[in-house]
């Protein structure tokens, strides 16, 4: 479903239908002819007034949120399907690097595989799980998305999960800002960049627990090292 620029005067609700539906006399539709997955995907909400927009139980993996307005009181009812971040290990430059897992927004996708100079996908083909997903636009970097312009989509949407009580899903949407300002030269000064990175590689910007207590253990040794060799000296 592609919603772009469509004029809402009144509220209206997407919603997956869980069950069968039922023809006029009484029987169960044939749906054998209708191929792909069994649920709604919503392609697109660019140019919508989102305050009167609730999505129920639908696919956001490939949506386009830029352009919609009101996006932080779009309403997100029952399960969201959202993009995941790519899988596995990676090589950038020469230092190996792994994903964390978290749900990311399509335009994340298509701005770091413009950057990652990924080649086109094949028109309907399925792209791999260990890539990001091609943009509309791949590879020209006019139009694609920049780093500041998706932080504020995060922003808005994790506003709107807040408000949905999914703390969980919000907190995938804080980690997303974080990291398009993290990486954003042009609207994030170089100061505020360098915090981001610090706390981004001692914390997962508070969301990492793992990671914290790798750098609290390390601490503790390293302490321990330097209080060993002070005693032999």
């Amino acid at each position: 479903m592609d919603l772009s620029y469509a004029v809402l005067a009144a509220p209206v609700a997407v919603t997956a239908h869980p069950v069968p539906f039922t023809a006029f006399y009484g029987g169960l539709v044939d749906e054998s002819p209708l191929t792909g997955p069994d649920r709604v995907r919503v392609t697109s909400v660019q140019g919508v007034d989102a305050a009167h927009l609730v999505l129920t139980d639908t696919d956001l993996s490939d949506c386009l949120f830029s352009g919609a307005f009101h996006l932080d009181q779009l309403r997100l009812e029952g399960r969201t399907i959202l993009a995941l971040t790519p899988t596995g290990w990676h090589r950038k430059g020469i230092a190996p690097i792994r994903w964390t897992r978290r749900h990311a927004l399509a335009k994340e996708h298509h701005w770091r595989a413009q950057t990652a100079g990924q080649p086109p996908a094949p028109a309907g083909a399925q792209t791999p799980p260990r890539l990001w997903r091609t943009g509309p636009h791949h590879p020209d970097p006019a139009r694609t998305p920049d780093p500041d312009d998706v932080a504020a989509l995060y922003r808005q949407l994790r506003k709107a999960f807040e408000d949905g009580k999914n703390e969980p899903g919000a907190a995938d949407f804080y980690y997303g800002e974080c990291e398009m300002r993290r990486h954003d030269r042009t609207g994030t000064p170089t100061t505020e960049r360098g915090l981001l990175w610090a706390y981004w590689l001692l914390s997962g910007y508070g969301l990492r627990a793992l990671r914290a207590f790798g750098w609290l253990v390390a601490a503790m040794a390293a302490t321990i090292l330097l209080l060993m060799i002070n005693d032999f000296r």
